[in-house]
């Protein structure tokens, strides 16, 4: 493989919402690396070869390496680097293993340096990699850091950085950074050593000997605990029972050949699997999306020992568990691991079942990351700004989709009551939205949304299917018959006259993307005339801009996720290339140098807002309608 791909960011270390670095910048040495949020995590990386000092990553006085090559698969970054007659290989891993939650979890991220001669001599070549207190501060200076050094068995080398105060987990927030637990820097090679010193700011270094092999550089974070749960304070999966910070990274060095060879499998099927279903363009968007969803989340576990898959709203106020924002992620979910779509849910759950949530629907969140102790959105409980229509289509399509996914509904029976009574009020209230908000709220509120009333269809549609599958037919059929009607209607009120639909009921000559009702084609529940579904997206051609469809009539703004669930429409192969195409131009060609945003101008390519958020799991979409995975065998 070969990513032909210019990513707006390179993904270097992607752990989790605290631990995810990157670079901004088409040359490693272009500027130094920053934390997702584009605040400074800096790190240095420095070569001296034959006695002349060069720099390989971030700035400083040294010389630019010329960086010769870049390769993104869904778990490594590849860098080749050239000075001095020698070629520098940089290969970033991070082992986000979906179904190992020890290796999915473990907050160590691998950076492997090696050294080839490009003239057939002999070169004496040794590296250096630095790290600021950046890493284990909310910003430069907030206050000291201690350090100290260390070798841990093996002979790997270690140096410890951490905040003077550690208050563990004591504030919430959007573009906030970690401000307590410990930053590790270590290094196994030849003539390995660590130290620590301070410039401008606190640093801590590693270095080795090159020359002759390669040195296996390793960047840990231990958060100590990682979420506040419902006044739980709950640790990550990896140190559930005590382990140490210390014996993960001894673990990770002696599981990296294992790791390297499983992430490289896993990335080459992911390739050929996305190229299958949709293209080359369409198969390197999802291996630059992969790391960046599962770094936008923290797998931890309750006092029961529940999984709880949490993500963070990256730029989009930090909320936590959002179902709206679990909603798009999913499709990568299911097709490599459907027990983390439940630990997406078992928070709202949770919320809504407590006796706390005053409303029959569904909540939106359950609170700001790391804090999950209620609902933040609409200041709680505010009515006016909440999503209920939204919410509970969410929730009802989510559980659909991973029961059907797994042929197993056991999960969604722990929780039956709540479903039908969201069942309720989206029969209620579904067919004909009043003005309430939907997951695009910065579109802001909107009455008789087509789209919205889609997801409602959906959402009853889907739980047809739970029901079927625990064996209650008269339950199944009740829902059946209600989102058949509800469809029917759909079609003739929400109809332009040309075979296009509506964005609201009122208001004909209108336009939207009906992403709400790919599920009818992922599932196979033929709701809807496949009829009413090629014509909407054959009206679509005529919408596209130079870099994607926009959402809607109103603005020119479009959404990357939507875009992806709006294309699995196509009835072909190639029509679905052909409007997907744009997006992958947009991130090659966009001046907004950010982890993946999933809000972008459909003219200029430009973010709007958002970035680094686990929405783009929604990318995968085509990749699971390809796999059958969750359609429904009648």
């Amino acid at each position: 493989m070969f990513m032909k791909l210019r990513a707006p960011a390179l993904p270097l270390i992607t752990v989790d919402p605290y631990f995810s670095i990157w670079s901004a910048a088409d040359r490693l040495t272009d500027q130094m690396p920053c934390h997702w949020t584009g605040k400074l995590n800096s790190i240095t990386g420095t070569a001296v070869i034959d006695g002349t000092s060069y720099r390989f990553l971030g700035t400083g006085e040294e010389p630019a390496m010329k960086q010769v090559s870049v390769e993104v698969e869904a778990m490594s970054t590849e860098v080749f680097m050239e000075a001095g007659n020698v070629r520098l290989r940089l290969f970033f891993l991070t082992p986000l293993l979906m179904d190992d939650y020890e290796h999915l979890t473990r907050p160590v991220s691998y950076l492997h340096v090696s050294a080839d001669s490009l003239d057939g001599q002999e070169h004496e070549v040794s590296v250096k990699i630095s790290a600021s207190e950046e890493l284990c501060l909310d910003c430069k200076g907030q206050m000291p850091v201690t350090t100290e050094t260390s070798i841990l068995p093996g002979n790997i080398h270690t140096a410890k950085m951490g905040s003077v105060k550690q208050e563990i987990l004591a504030k919430s927030g959007d573009d906030i950074r970690i401000d307590w637990g410990y930053f590790y820097l270590s290094v196994q090679g030849e003539q390995a050593e660590v130290s620590v010193y301070q410039e401008d700011m606190a640093w801590v270094s590693a270095a080795a000997d090159v020359s002759r092999e390669g040195a296996l550089f390793a960047f840990a974070y231990d958060d100590i605990e990682s979420m506040v749960y419902f006044g739980d304070r709950l640790k990550s999966w990896w140190n559930r029972d005590g382990k140490t910070i210390e014996t993960a990274i001894c673990e990770a060095y002696g599981d990296y050949a294992e790791m390297e060879k499983s992430c490289a499998a896993f990335s080459y099927k992911l390739f050929r699997d996305a190229v299958k279903a949709g293209g080359e363009k369409y198969a390197e968007l999802l291996l630059l999306a992969y790391r960046q969803v599962l770094a936008a989340h923290k797998l931890v576990l309750d006092k029961d020992g529940n999984l709880l898959y949490v993500s963070k709203e990256c730029f989009s106020n930090g909320c936590a568990a959002t179902a709206d924002v679990s909603y798009p992620s999913i499709p990568m979910f299911l097709l490599y691991n459907p027990e983390l779509v439940k630990g997406m849910m078992r928070p709202i759950f949770r919320y809504a079942e407590g006796g706390v949530w005053p409303f029959d629907f569904a909540p939106h969140d359950v609170g700001q990351y790391p804090l999950l102790n209620g609902q933040v959105y609409s200041e709680g409980t505010d009515p006016r700004w909440q999503m209920p229509v939204e919410e509970c289509g969410n929730m009802l399509l989510m559980m659909s989709a991973v029961c059907v996914a797994q042929k197993d509904a056991s999960f969604a029976a722990e929780h039956l009551e709540t479903l039908k009574q969201w069942a309720k009020y989206l029969l209620e209230n579904g067919a004909d939205p009043d003005n309430q908000l939907c997951t695009d709220d910065f579109a802001g509120h909107l009455a008789h949304n087509c789209n919205l009333s889609l997801k409602a269809i959906m959402g009853l549609a889907g739980l047809a299917e739970v029901f079927r599958l625990l064996k209650d037919e008269e339950t199944a059929g009740f829902y059946r018959d209600a989102a058949e009607k509800m469809a029917e209607n759909w079609v003739k009120t929400a109809a332009n006259g040309d075979g296009s639909y509506r964005l609201a009921f009122d208001r004909p000559g209108t336009f939207s993307m009906k992403y709400n009702v790919v599920w009818d084609k992922v599932m196979g529940l033929g709701i809807f005339p496949k009829g009413v579904l090629a014509s909407e997206f054959a009206s679509y051609r005529k919408r596209i801009n130079p870099y994607g469809m926009p959402l809607d009539n109103r603005e020119t703004y479009t959404k990357s996720d939507w875009i992806v669930w709006t294309g699995t429409l196509a009835q072909e192969r190639e029509d679905f290339e052909e409007f997907v195409a744009p997006l992958w131009t947009a991130y090659n060609c966009t001046p907004s140098r950010v982890p993946m945003g999933d809000w972008y101008q459909s003219i200029t390519a430009m973010q709007v807002g958002f970035q680094h958020r686990s929405v783009q799991g929604g990318l995968f979409m085509k990749l699971l309608e390809a796999s059958g995975r969750c359609r429904v065998h009648k």
